[in-house]
């Protein structure tokens, strides 16, 4: 069996945010399942080996278990990492696109360069170009 982990998050304007994700972060569309009223059932973005799964926050029984980062002040209970070939070049598109940034580019102990920042709904992520995988 061929297990990994795929990170879920919810969203307000989940078709604003993947354009966002899409454009500053590089993911690509790989399934949008349409839900009610402009919202998304379900998404799939791709990122070389990674996947990313979201949807439109709901009143359901899973949106239950969720609060969004606007409702937290902002706290997160986790954040994502982003392994990228080149976080300075994505960091110039996050900046340019007006995310808040939270920690500026720069090198990292474990090696590579990186920045944080939160997305426009306030979701944090930290980008850089350290790879877990590489050892």
């Amino acid at each position: 069996m061929n297990s990994t982990v795929v990170p879920s998050l919810r969203y307000r304007d989940t078709p604003a945010m993947i354009d966002w994700l899409c454009s500053n972060f590089g993911f690509e569309r790989r399934l949008v399942v349409p839900g009610a009223d402009d919202s998304v059932a379900h998404a799939e973005l791709a990122l070389g080996g990674g996947l990313l799964m979201l949807g439109t926050h709901a009143d359901d029984t899973y949106g239950a278990l969720l609060t969004t980062p606007e409702k937290t002040g902002g706290l997160q209970t986790q954040t994502i990492w982003l392994h990228v070939e080149n976080a300075d070049e994505v960091y110039s598109r996050v900046v340019e696109s007006g995310a808040a940034i939270l920690q500026t580019i720069g090198d990292v102990p474990q090696g590579g360069r990186a920045f944080s920042c939160r997305d426009p709904e306030g979701h944090v992520w930290q980008v850089g170009t350290y790879d877990p995988w590489a050892g």
